[in-house]
């Protein structure tokens, strides 16, 4: 089935493939976000067994583990040390988005430790584990097909070449898992936290599911296929695409833990009069661009040098510690313009004032409301009393 794409990342029946499931996609838009996560509650269960099942049966047909982990490395030293730490980098660009639109989900918790201490556990331990069994399958396909096939779609394709039904059906199911994680990837990292930014954009036109459907079609559109054409070329983008998210978690960490200390005035929030403390300067507030600015900056450089322009090694370097020097630069500048130039709301933010402490200090408060109205309520009665007594 030939097509003249132009490109070796798909075919007519790839892209036949990802029309289709682009196309299934859709009605998962439609749901608001509190309803749709019964999806990730079915991705939860399904997905974990498809990645084991899909490991074990890899390293079954390489002849075990042992062969795989004992091939020997095509670099060393100081190479091996880089690759390793890119490796780092392209994993953390891998969660980025959902290290920046966290909020566009821990929102609906009822309190901040039901948000945080399930992340802090399942976000390390989950992204080690999948990068652990892709690495271990990639390794299987040395032995198997004496090639690195770093795609596990493309291994996929392979051992459905094997004859009878069994391999076909087990093709079959763990395909079916994997649509099943990226329906949900899309869902959470994609579709929700662009219909959130577009909504905060444009509240008056768009909502999130407008803005969500507004995304769908952007991505058909931009070509997607072009960045699966090598390992190299996703690698970059997800390099590519941490450059411009750390400077964005650079601004907002320090922000929200160092400037204001967790302090956020929710009632002002939503006053756009130009007396509000959240309308800065006519509606922009400069010091987080200029800080954002910076944290690109720092990466610009070797960010060309990864599509093949000649740079310094240093800034290789630093480009190689991308996600780290954009979101330190962006938080020391930020953290720098607003102490030379202070924003409001911040003047008396001496002490940390996260929204925990103040629900807890505001049912304290209510408590001793209630307790003083109760007291009143007795002295009056008392009060009362005693004058009909003395009548």
């Amino acid at each position: 089935m030939p097509g003249s794409f132009g490109t070796d990342a798909t075919s007519t029946p790839d892209y036949v493939s990802f029309f289709i499931f682009w196309l299934c996609s859709l009605p998962a838009l439609w749901f608001p976000v509190h309803q749709i996560r019964h999806l990730f509650t079915v991705k939860a269960f399904v997905v974990p067994p498809v990645g084991i099942a899909f490991l074990v049966w890899a390293v079954v047909r390489a002849g075990g583990v042992g062969p795989i982990i004992r091939q020997p490395a095509t670099i060393s030293g100081s190479d091996l040390a880089w690759e390793f730490v890119k490796g780092i980098m392209s994993s953390i660009g891998n969660f980025a988005a959902l290290i920046i639109n966290n909020s566009d989900f821990s929102r609906f918790a009822r309190r901040p430790q039901a948000a945080l201490f399930p992340q802090l556990l399942a976000i390390p331990l989950g992204f080690a584990v999948t990068s652990f069994i892709g690495i271990i399958v990639s390794s299987s396909s040395m032995l198997v097909y004496q090639e690195a096939i770093w795609n596990p779609l493309s291994l996929l394709g392979h051992f459905i070449e094997d004859d009878g039904s069994a391999p076909r059906f087990g093709v079959f199911v763990i395909a079916l898992g994997f649509a099943l994680a990226q329906l949900g990837t899309n869902i959470a990292a994609n579709s929700v936290a662009a219909g959130t930014d577009m909504t905060a954009l444009f509240p008056k036109f768009i909502n999130i599911r407008r803005g969500s459907y507004i995304c769908a079609v952007v991505a058909l559109v931009m070509c997607p296929y072009n960045l699966l054409s090598s390992s190299n070329t996703f690698t970059t983008y997800l390099s590519a695409y941490s450059v411009f998210l750390c400077s964005v978690a650079g601004v907002m960490t320090a922000d929200y833990y160092i400037v204001r200390k967790g302090y956020l005035n929710a009632r002002e929030l939503y006053n756009v009069s130009r007396n509000g403390p959240y309308y800065y300067h006519y509606g922009i507030h400069w010091r987080a661009y200029v800080a954002y600015i910076c944290g690109i900056a720092i990466n610009v450089v070797g960010f060309a040098g990864a599509v093949g322009q000649d740079v310094p090694k240093g800034a290789t370097y630093i480009y190689n510690l991308n996600f780290f020097c954009g979101f330190a630069v962006s938080s020391l500048v930020y953290w720098g313009l607003c102490t030379v130039s202070p924003i409001p709301e911040t003047e008396t933010s001496d002490t940390w004032m996260d929204v925990g402490d103040a629900l807890d200090d505001l049912d304290i408060g209510h408590d001793a409301q209630d307790k003083a109205a109760e007291n009143e309520l007795d002295i009056e009665g008392k009060g009362s009393a005693a004058r009909h007594e003395s009548v």
